[in-house]
């Protein structure tokens, strides 16, 4: 980042709302799924399970309403809708896969601190408990 943090900071107010649209955990992973090849709704739903139905649509229609993502009505029996990744779209490609490596490579370390956070917790909860049944 060629801004200091500070001058990021105070431009969040115009960041954020782009930022909700497109770094949700769904957007990310259905454009790098799209990034590789147009895709049919229900080949983005095998690939991303356990997504649900209504979060994939709402998520692809966010996509879509941003420029982010086509949508194209294949005139089948029965009819079939295919997805690709915008001009636009693609831009973000290059930092969602240095996203999900970041996961991919410090997923492990996440979950442990995630651990101690709990174990830590479990511990003060009953070091509470047990000193107010003392009283």
């Amino acid at each position: 980042m060629s801004k200091n943090v500070a001058t990021v900071l105070a431009e969040i107010n115009s960041t954020r709302p782009v930022l909700e649209q497109i770094a949700n955990k769904w957007s990310v992973l259905i454009l790098a799924v799209l990034c590789d090849q147009p895709s049919r709704f229900n080949a983005i739903k095998r690939r991303l399970d356990p997504i649900t139905h209504k979060a994939l649509t709402e998520a692809l229609r966010r996509l879509e309403r941003n420029g982010l993502v086509n949508r194209k009505v294949i005139a089948t029996s029965p009819v079939a809708v295919e997805y690709s990744i915008t001009a636009l779209g693609r831009t973000l490609q290059r930092p969602f896969e240095a996203l999900i490596g970041w996961a991919q490579q410090h997923g492990a370390e996440l979950m442990a601190a995630q651990l101690a956070q709990r174990d830590s917790d479990g511990a003060q909860a009953a070091t509470v408990v047990d000193g107010a049944s003392r009283r």
